[in-house]
């Protein structure tokens, strides 16, 4: 059962809109509420205030609320999130005299290499063979997909929930029309290098309301299989397909799913990658064992621990040849068990590191203030640049 908890800091809603107001209101009563139909009384209330407010390319009051809940209410904050979440990724249409409900997806690949990580436009013909393993292995029946043939960078994707929706809407109206969508992928983001990062395709699935959208929903026996069983054919299928756009790199595909789910999901898939890459990396640049390897773990964040860094270098005690960001993500914190520090040490530890130095006193993040990238901890504990050495391996250096 829920706890009812009274709203704080009343007084404060006066420095808000009178739609981030609203929007406060309804994401306190959801995080209240008692029963199911009070829930859907609240998500209807979030649903259409929403839609009208991202259609209409008012951002403002959102962030607002946003704002006032994570400061005051941490329950309605995560209903108000979800919400917003919810509205920048689905939308519904008519076709047909029908109402279609269409959800943006996802097909994140997790890769890591020693070299670069591509992006980019994908062939025609490589395009369609996507959708159709993606179409046949993990949607149901009655479904329809559209794909962006685009292999996309974490960089490259929509930034705020207003551009989402657009993007949402574009592609689920280029389902009922049956032509192509109008997107400039020439003018994206430069990708920035990493040894192991996320791509993604992204595709948006329709389906009549009422109907199911993924095989994993689909209740007669024939067409019906679990969400294993799509991911282990989507794999099998898609895989071979995909090789070719990451030459030089190892990767693991996620199963295809909802935008913001697989999200969540790549970010915390890709982090011991992060890890296992830079290791990897490094001793093959310095011509080492892992055993020669430092690596050296501080916590940071402003009240509580939001991320850990990882400074990794070859013997000075003064320089980082490389960092690793491991975020917390969600609930995650400090206390869960294992906790991240545990989870670094063992997984730096089954690589061969073994000289590694945690720094126990929480941070306030630093950057460079030339370039803006995260500072790491040395092996004396100093917040350094990751750099490395100018003798080693020279066409490595986009990786710093």
């Amino acid at each position: 059962m829920k706890e009812h908890r009274s709203a704080r800091n009343r007084e404060r809603k006066s420095h808000l809109s009178p739609d981030a107001e609203r929007l406060v209101a309804a994401a306190l009563g959801l995080a209240n509420a008692g029963s199911r139909v009070e829930d859907r009384f609240w998500e209807a209330q979030l649903s259409v205030r929403l839609d009208k407010m991202l259609d209409g390319g008012h951002a403002q009051p959102v962030h607002d609320a946003l704002d006032r809940l994570h400061q005051t209410d941490s329950e309605a904050y995560g209903a108000l999130i979800e919400a917003v979440e919810e509205s920048a990724e689905t939308v519904s249409f008519e076709h047909e005299g029908q109402r279609w409900e269409a959800l943006l997806l996802a097909a994140p690949l997790i890769v890591w290499t020693r070299f670069r990580i591509p992006s980019g436009p994908i062939s025609t013909d490589l395009a369609q063979a996507l959708l159709a393993h993606w179409q046949a292995h993990t949607l149901s029946r009655s479904a329809r997909l559209r794909i962006v043939p685009m292999l996309y960078s974490v960089d490259q994707l929509p930034r705020e929930h207003v551009e989402l929706r657009r993007f949402t809407r574009r592609l689920a109206a280029s389902i009922a029309s049956g032509a192509n969508p109008r997107l400039d992928l020439k003018s994206l983001p430069e990708t920035a290098d990493m040894l192991a990062d996320t791509r993604f395709i992204l595709g948006v699935a329709a389906a009549p309301a009422g109907q199911p959208l993924f095989r994993w929903q689909e209740l007669d026996a024939t067409d019906h299989a679990s969400r294993v069983q799509c991911l282990e054919q989507w794999v099998a299928q898609a895989r071979p397909s995909l090789e070719p756009l990451l030459p030089g790199c190892g990767f693991e595909c996620l199963l295809p799913d909802a935008y913001h789910l697989n999200m969540r999901e790549s970010d915390r898939r890709v982090r011991p990658y992060s890890i296992q890459a830079a290791v990897h990396y490094l001793t093959h640049a310095f011509n080492i064992e892992p055993a020669a390897l430092k690596a050296s773990i501080a916590s940071y964040g402003r009240e509580r621990v939001d991320e850990y860094r990882i400074g990794i270098s070859s013997g000075s005690e003064d320089e980082v040849a490389y960092g690793i960001v491991w975020p917390l993500l969600g609930a995650e914190s400090e206390g869960d068990e294992p906790s991240a520090l545990e989870q670094i040490r063992e997984l730096l530890r089954s690589l061969g590191v073994s000289d590694i130095r945690v720094w126990p006193d929480l941070a306030e993040p630093e950057f460079c203030e030339d370039c803006g990238v995260p500072l790491y901890p040395n092996a004396k504990g100093d917040a350094v640049h990751a750099e490395m050495p100018a003798d080693v391996e020279p066409d490595s250096s986009h990786f710093h």
